[in-house]
Formats: structure tokens, C-alpha cells, sequence
């Protein structure tokens, strides 16, 4: 079980309320499968502005990838998981600080900023263009390949 923390006034509006109302579990469950990232045996409930999340999922990126997506969402400031993982291994996220890059980042992460598109890879289908991210975003990174 892990808990990752979020930016709760930094992500995707899915409602029709604003950073105070967390989303319904129905909506993030909704946004999550619209990624189509291998999460059908997750559940999600909504406890205030933590989103926990239940189930299993095929692989590491499944995992990582499903926790930015919950947590990358307007009203959510915490991700707490029970979800069976094969080979599971401690993640790692980076919050988008003003100012950040894909290419800063990897230069951060990787010690090669020409390495930004592996950050980007990681982080697809949420993120739709590398020069499209923004402060609070959180971002998985890959391990260095």
C-alpha cells in the first residue's frame, strides 16, 4: 500500500465544482479508463481529497501511470493504493516546479537533458506534447535507460 501526494488546486477539472469539491469516485474512474491504460481491475472510492485506489493492474507502468492519472486531477491531494502489482518497485514522480522543462527535468533525473522524451513517453497518453506541463503536474520518471 502507498500514499502519493498531490497538488489539490493543480490538475484536470472533471466536475462541475471547483478545487474544494474533490471529484466523485464515478468521474475519476471514468477519466481513468478513458486512458485505456490497463486499469479495468481498479476500483476507486473518494475519501474528502484522497482518491484510494484498489485492484490489480498488469505492470509497473499500469501502476505509475494510473497514480498521475488519479492524482493529476483538480481536488485531489492524495492517492493511496491497494493494487496488486508484479515486480512492484517504489515509483518515481516529479512535481513540475514554475519554471521546469521536460529537458530540465531529465537533466535533474538522468544527468542528460537530450533524455526529455523518455519522461515524455512515460507519461503519455496524459501528456499530449512535451512542451505542455505545468506547475503542480506531477510526472513519473522512468528509470534511466
Amino acid at each position: 500500500m502507498g500514499l502519493f501526494d498531490f497538488i489539490k488546486s493543480a490538475g484536470k477539472a472533471l466536475g462541475i465544482g471547483g478545487e474544494d469539491e474533490p471529484p466523485s469516485a464515478e468521474d475519476l474512474k471514468k477519466e481513468l479508463d478513458s486512458h485505456d491504460l490497463g486499469t479495468e481491475n481498479v476500483t476507486i472510492e473518494v475519501d474528502g481529497d484522497k482518491a484510494i485506489v484498489k485492484g490489480s493492474v498488469e505492470d509497473q507502468t499500469a501502476f505509475e501511470k494510473m497514480i498521475v492519472a488519479v492524482g493529476n486531477t483538480l481536488g485531489i491531494s492524495k492517492v493511496e493504493t491497494d493494487v496488486a502489482v508484479p515486480d512492484e518497485k517504489d515509483p518515481v514522480f516529479h512535481t513540475v516546479q514554475k519554471g521546469d522543462t521536460l529537458w530540465a527535468i531529465a537533466t535533474k533525473a538522468y544527468g542528460n537533458g537530450a533524455k526529455y522524451n523518455a519522461i515524455f513517453e512515460a507519461n503519455k497518453p496524459m501528456l499530449k506534447h512535451p512542451d505542455r506541463i505545468y506547475p503542480g503536474q506531477v510526472l513519473r520518471i522512468p528509470p534511466d535507460a
